[in-house]
């Protein structure tokens, strides 16, 4: 059974990057290079209490432009054809 304290790991084989972009989070954050680890660990297992925000789609946001032939052809495919219904 584990302690109180929670279990310890050894992790081998940390990409560079993955290494770089934990310690430059630390700093940042001014949180130890452990602490920063867990708060990944957790939030990539799902087992944080916040939301996730995602953001792969914010450079679309507030594009929209008004095309015409666009809505024309949203409209037709609003029109029921009525001897599919029979």
């Amino acid at each position: 059974m584990a302690s109180r304290r929670g279990i310890q790991y050894t992790l081998r084989g940390v990409p560079l990057r993955v290494d770089e972009a934990l310690r430059r989070k630390a700093q940042q954050q001014g949180k130890s290079l452990n602490q920063v680890a867990l708060e990944a660990l957790a939030s990539g297992t799902g087992l944080t209490e916040e939301p996730i925000l995602y953001h792969d789609l914010d450079s679309l946001a507030g594009t929209w432009v008004e095309d015409a032939r666009f809505e024309e052809a949203v409209r037709a495919q609003d029109q029921v054809d009525p001897s599919l219904w029979q």
